[in-house]
């Protein structure tokens, strides 16, 4: 996704090096292999989500989430559906991938359009591929997906309903365990210093990254040459009623035994003396 863009024109453009750091970007197709890899050691960190980090730490493994990213997630409905809003989604089936964040991001946007829990019929499709060829082929109703997999479902007459950039969801975070943070103080600094000034950069000129879209983040040519980018924003960390939030729906899913203290699943250090 366009969370991953501003570590990429980082080392593209030699931003890190800069810096006097040396980063190895490693490429997961799947969240599983990624907090696998996270949990053998074999990667310090990873461009995650909130959910994840809440799962991590309750199932023994310690990580902090250190930033905000800027990803995108949205809700879209078929070609041929008539459905304009959230609430016509009452009852109505909608492809998802199961007790992710794509599955909170379709539960927070009913509650926000005002539905009561479980108003939607959510329906396990895992594979985006198909999730998008379902939906385009109306097959069914409606869909939750990432980029670049929204984009192409808009280009291909897809409606969106809603995304998460105007939801005000924070979801997507940088995250390290505690021991790589302390060890690695200065260089996640310096690599945090790298990382904003790439972000300005494609904020300045995003067309001149389209390609980087297709090259490095397997865009189709189609949705890179329209994706309108996200506005990267200084590294933060998000509020704390977004991580209780997140912690709460995963109790509610019984995929966490205990709420979490909001402290122990952060750390400020990164993103403080700037």
């Amino acid at each position: 996704d366009a969370d991953s863009l501003p570590l990429i024109v980082a080392d593209n453009e030699g931003l890190f090096q800069k810096e006097g750091i040396s980063v190895k970007l490693v490429r997961f197709s799947s969240a599983i292999e990624r907090d696998s890899a996270l949990q053998a050691g074999k990667i310090d960190g990873a461009v995650t989500d909130v959910l994840a980090v809440v799962l991590a730490n309750q199932g023994g493994f310690p990580l902090k989430i250190t930033s905000l990213t800027n990803g995108r997630y949205g809700v879209a409905v078929s070609p041929k559906s008539n459905i304009q809003s959230m609430k016509e989604l009452e009852g109505k089936n909608i492809a998802v991938s199961l007790n992710t964040i794509i599955h909170y991001f379709a539960d927070w946007s009913a509650r926000e359009a005002g539905l009561k829990a479980d108003s939607l019929n959510l329906v396990p499709v895992p594979k985006m591929p198909v999730r998008l060829e379902m939906l385009l082929s109306d097959q069914i109703p409606a869909a939750v997906m990432p980029e670049p997999f929204l984009t192409t479902a808009k280009l291909r007459g897809a409606k969106i309903l809603v995304s998460s950039d105007d939801s005000g969801l924070e979801a997507g975070v940088l995250a390290f365990p505690p021991s790589v943070i302390a060890k690695n103080a200065d260089t996640l600094k310096r690599f945090y210093r790298a990382y904003w000034n790439a972000a300005q950069r494609i904020n300045a000129q995003p067309d001149q990254y389209r390609n980087m879209l297709i090259e490095s983040l397997s865009f189709p040519d189609e949705a890179a040459r329209v994706f309108v980018f996200p506005r990267y924003v200084k590294p933060r960390l998000p509020v704390q009623t977004s991580i209780e939030t997140a912690a709460q729906w995963l109790l509610s899913k019984a995929l966490i035994k205990a709420l979490p203290k909001t402290a122990d699943l952060v750390d400020a250090s990164m993103v403080t003396g700037w």
